[in-house]
């Protein structure tokens, strides 16, 4: 919880990230890319975060990720 605390004043701002990266087969996932397979790092810290190639948007949290889905799901019934 500090660590949060020290992140939100004092942390990246992830500002900047790398092109999304997509790994296919049995290799190793990084834990980002566990959502949609798919992932981007900020180029300054380095932190790994899940993207969504149908939004093109990074996904900062797996709650958000999971009502996107349900609207999706919505949307297609």
């Amino acid at each position: 919880m500090i660590e949060k605390l020290v992140d939100a004043f004092f942390g990246c701002r992830h500002a900047r990230y790398s092109f999304p990266v997509t790994i296919r087969g049995a290799k190793r996932r990084p834990q980002a890319a566990a959502l949609t397979g798919t992932y981007v790092v900020c180029l300054d810290c380095g932190k790994e975060f899940a993207y969504d190639w149908q939004e093109m948007k990074v996904i900062t949290s797996p709650e958000r990720h999971r009502e996107r889905l349900a609207e999706l799901a919505k949307h297609a019934a």
